[in-house]
Parts: C-alpha cells; structure tokens; sequence
C-alpha cells in the first residue's frame, strides 16, 4: 500500500517533475503535489510526495530528511491524516 509523504521546505521554484526524480532514487514514487496558494498560484513551500510502499517511504525519510536539495535542507517525514479544523473563524 502507499505511503504519504511531507516534504517541506522547497525552494518556490522547485517542480512536481524536480521532486519526482530526486525522491525515485529511494523507490517508486506513485504521485507528487506541490500545494499552491489558492489565490495567487503560487508554491507554498511544501509537498506531499506518494511512494509505492512503507518501505521506500521510510528509505526516502532516511535518504532526505535534513539534505540539501537546491540549496535547501528539506523536511521530510510521513504525513499525518489532517485535522478536522473548527468551525467559525
């Protein structure tokens, strides 16, 4: 089963295609998505990046985490199911 990852950190230019080929070297990647501002479209700064299995989610954690990638040192760690937010505001 897949296994969800955050990565954060990014550079505003990095790409899905960028993220895609850095996190393969630690085993299949399923999907990658850049989360964007939803006004301006702009990068948010983080990702979340699917790997095929528990096992290459938790290789690319010890692979990235903390390593520079386009002069960043990324956070990488598997992510969690979201919070439910509050209503109001």
């Amino acid at each position: 089963m897949a296994t969800k990852l955050f990565v954060g950190n990014l550079t505003f230019d990095s790409t899905e295609n960028d993220l895609q080929d850095y996190f393969s070297q630690a085993g299949t990647v399923v999907t990658v998505n850049i989360m964007q501002d939803r006004e301006t479209g702009r990068s948010r700064g983080f990702a979340f990046i699917e790997m095929s299995s528990q096992a290459e989610a938790d290789k690319a954690v010890e692979m990235f985490h903390q390593k520079d990638f386009q002069g960043r040192a990324l956070t990488v760690n598997e992510a969690r199911p979201r919070e439910e937010r509050a209503p109001g505001g």
